[in-house]
């Protein structure tokens, strides 16, 4: 069954649905598939015998250069229980008959199911899936490591003490140091986009343009699904954070830090604050997003685990890139061409 975008009613009822279920995810959101409106989109639903929705996944859907086929990625799907293997069934043949309708080469999945859990790998395997090689960096789409911190029915001090003794310690410096955390408008996305850039030169990634942000801005603020953080010190913006919230669930999704006054320990305060705002919605989980797998000190990413870990989450793997592959040959491409291609993308990016 298809989502009809169409209908309003069915529209709301589906992203009812995400909100409510504890698989549930900003990316399988019809609010994230207007900002990645350059993939086209499709919904695939289950419903029971009552007619209720109970089990859902959001396609992106993207045309390969050159070759006249696609790439279906659904992130962070399918949205249902994932041990229901009658629901399971319907989403995954829904999606292959949708593979066929687009020339689709692969439809690939990475849900938010830990590694451990054996009875969803049997699942996917008898839906005819293959559960891709572990790897220990950001080599997914998603990442495959996060540090996720409960916050359920917890008061600020019960977290806040939770905290490493460290960490506890870097944010009172920030504090002492008066530096303050606002909430920024959409007219302060240029200045923490600047911060972006520094922060993309420094650590050798690629940024995402202003635009994007504006974009992810325009469609998720209006409902309070997004909050830009800012940190300010003697007058000036140091640093910024945007954190979205959806369901029982907050997200720390990207962050930028000037290389002035890192001493004073902004970006400290300001996961303190994002985390602040997962307590007050009474959601239950606040996710640090992305760490690297390998925990050898020497890892240049290493830096990023410890400064998640000081607050004390819970170190989680996920199961990974799982394809349903349509066309082994084309599929045998992309994947020699694509490393070759996003590294050349990020050293381009990256003089300028």
């Amino acid at each position: 069954m298809i989502l009809d975008k169409n209908n309003q009613n069915e529209v709301k009822e589906y992203n009812d649905f995400v909100a409510a279920c504890p698989k549930g995810h900003f990316c399988q959101t019809t609010m994230w598939s207007e900002i990645k409106n350059n993939w086209k989109n499709e919904v695939v639903l289950s419903r029971d015998e009552n007619g209720k929705i109970n089990g859902v996944m959001s396609i992106l859907i993207r045309k390969v250069p050159i070759f006249k086929k696609t790439l279906m990625y659904s992130p962070r799907g399918p949205v249902c229980d994932i041990h229901d293997r009658k629901v399971l069934k319907s989403l995954f043949d829904s999606a292959k008959e949708l593979g066929k309708k687009y020339n689709a080469y692969t439809l690939k999945i990475d849900p938010d199911v830990v590694i451990s859990d054996e009875e969803f790998k049997t699942i996917v395997a008898e839906n005819g899936f293959k559960i891709q090689k572990a790897s220990k960096n950001f080599e997914g789409i998603q990442p495959r490591f996060v540090f996720r911190l409960n916050v359920e029915n917890k008061t600020e001090d019960e977290v806040f003490m939770s905290f490493h003794n460290k960490t506890r310690y870097n944010i009172r410096v920030a504090i002492k140091n008066n530096v303050t955390v606002s909430l920024g408008k959409r007219e302060d996305l240029k200045r923490f986009h600047e911060i972006m850039v520094e922060t993309g030169q420094r650590d050798e990634f690629v940024v995402r343009t202003l635009e994007y942000f504006e974009k992810m801005y325009d469609v998720m603020a209006p409902g309070d699904n997004l909050r830009l953080y800012l940190a300010h010190y003697e007058g000036k913006i140091i640093s910024g954070t945007i954190a979205l919230k959806y369901g029982d669930k907050v997200w720390y999704l990207y962050g930028a830090s000037s290389n002035d006054y890192r001493n004073v320990m902004p970006n400290y305060l300001l996961q303190w604050e994002m985390i602040k705002w997962a307590i007050e919605s009474k959601s239950r989980i606040y996710d640090f997003r992305g760490v690297s797998g390998d925990l050898s000190p020497d890892n240049p990413l290493y830096g990023l685990y410890r400064f998640k870990k000081g607050f004390m989450g819970d170190f989680t793997e996920f199961i990974g890139d799982i394809d349903f592959v349509f066309d082994p040959v084309m599929r045998f491409l992309v994947e020699k061409g694509e490393p070759a291609y996003r590294n050349l993308r990020r050293k381009v990016m990256l003089r300028k």
